[in-house]
């Protein structure tokens, strides 16, 4: 009897622990009741808080899952694995109901690592997925990346130079293409050197803090750093999303991004949303779910 008992307490204090855990994750409670979460992952095999990750899975069952990469924005140099997802609940609550698990993952700041250490980050969480990913029921081989603002210019990044051997895009310099079916872009810069704006001119933000330098003083680093660089033909189909109101990045930059993508030939549609600034929950819109979704559907099988 008092094993029975203390098998009882045992139980309840992890119980009491485990909600703990889950009521200091501000997202949880966005997303459909039972989620499983995987909280706090270290994907480079280190302890940078810059270099977790969390998985969010849905609670069906199933042995795996397609997964959305999610890419937090913040300017390369602020934001968290959390980000978006708070004005994004509803498209994040649809995606778990829907059946994909959701990897939502910190980059390192270009306020302490200059590029490329942000895209070698994001490709270093591929490669946990790719490596890791069955023990957290993802699908390697079903792969869609998604970001926001700084997020979406990683998302493109990511997705467009997988094919394009980059090495320096690697923390170890050893290249690992991943099964990229899907890129979705929110309001991400696409061409550095084309950008205007108050990210292009001070050092303490955006384009000079990532690259160390103004794009029209290095503009080798500022073609390195730019998705439009990495386009052809073989590139995954896009869905990129913008406001028409934005103040922050010019939507130019998606309309060139959708041009030059067309041009070579990879299957891409964009959205302007009437009205809609720099992020928000606009971009939240049932419309805007609904192309979204249509893409997951037809790419992630």
């Amino acid at each position: 009897m008092k094993y029975y008992y203390a098998v009882i307490i045992l139980y309840l204090l992890v119980l009491s622990k485990s909600v703990v855990a889950q009521s200091n994750n501000p997202i949880i409670g966005l997303l459909p009741r039972g989620t499983i979460m995987f909280e706090n992952l270290s994907y480079d095999d280190d302890t940078l808080t810059r270099h977790k990750l969390d998985i969010y899975v849905p609670p069906t069952g199933k042995t795996t899952y397609p997964v959305v990469v999610w890419l937090h924005g913040g300017g390369w140099r602020k934001g968290d694995k959390y980000s978006a997802m708070d004005f994004m609940g509803s498209t994040a609550h649809e995606m778990i109901k829907k059946g994909f698990a959701i990897v939502s993952i910190n980059y390192r700041y270009s306020s302490t690592d200059k590029f490329p250490a942000q895209i070698q980050d994001c490709n270093d969480a591929l490669r946990f997925i790719n490596r890791s990913g069955n023990k957290y029921h993802l699908d390697k081989n079903n792969i869609a990346i998604l970001g926001f603002s700084a997020g979406g210019h990683l998302a493109a990044l990511s997705g467009l130079s997988n094919n394009n051997n980059v090495t320096g895009f690697y923390s170890n310099g050893q290249i690992e293409q991943s099964k990229i079916k899907l890129i979705i872009d929110y309001y991400g810069i696409s061409d550095l050197e084309t950008l205007t704006g108050p990210g292009t001119t001070d050092p303490n933000t955006g384009v000079q803090l990532l690259i160390g330098a103004k794009a029209t003083e290095a503009p080798d680093k500022a073609r390195e750093a730019s998705p439009v660089s990495y386009i052809d033909k073989n590139d995954p189909p896009f869905l990129i999303v913008h406001g028409d109101k934005d103040q922050a990045v010019n939507n130019g930059q998606s309309i060139e991004l959708s041009k030059r993508l067309s041009q070579s030939g990879v299957n891409n549609e964009l959205v302007i949303v009437p009205g809609a600034p720099h992020g928000g929950n606009a971009f939240d819109a049932q419309f805007i779910r609904a192309k979204l979704f249509a893409f997951l559907k037809s790419y992630l099988k």
